[in-house]
């Protein structure tokens, strides 16, 4: 019973490890895209404000509000680029975890597989001991061997010895 009792728990362990990793790896989408939507924001704000203002200062302003419409270009492309390895760094992060995850349980599961073989073992070991207590019982066992039985006896230390032979009739 306790084989499917470790199974059990190896089962749930992988399964909460599994659950572990896909939240992890939806907030590290709902990041990258809330940053992706924020730089867009930002740089479609500084768009709207250089045109605004090239409208309203003429020819001269233009030139400055082209050159600063470049500069926010330049820096939205550059916090894209950011978010984007930030995003990339957190997706390795999350599939080492999941890797080591899946290292944890596989350990796990030989660890179960050993302690399986040492019950089975054990469970050999016992069932041919009582099948030679048997024998020795019946006489089936060793020739002329004798089988000494110590009694509880109240705790006095009395020892009775019984020799079982087997004769042909």
């Amino acid at each position: 019973m306790a084989s499917q009792d470790q199974k059990f728990r190896a089962g749930e362990a992988k399964g909460q490890a599994e659950e572990k990793t896909g939240q992890m790896m939806g907030t590290v989408r709902d990041k990258a895209q809330q940053g992706k939507d924020k730089t867009s924001g930002m740089a479609e704000s500084g768009w709207e404000r250089t045109k605004e203002t090239t409208d309203q200062t003429g020819s001269y302003v233009s030139d400055k509000a082209g050159a600063a419409r470049d500069k926010a270009s330049q820096m939205g492309q550059a916090t894209k680029d950011k978010a984007s390895q930030m995003g990339q760094a957190t997706k390795d992060k999350a599939s080492n975890m999941a890797q080591s995850t899946k290292e944890t349980t596989q350990a796990g599961k030989e660890k179960t597989g050993g302690v399986m073989q040492r019950t089975g073992e054990q469970v050999k070991s016992m069932a041919q001991g009582a099948a030679d207590a048997v024998k020795h019982t019946f006489g089936m066992g060793e020739a002329g061997a004798g089988h000494e039985e110590e009694s509880g006896g109240g705790g006095l230390g009395t020892t009775t010895t019984t020799t079982t032979r087997r004769t042909n009739y």
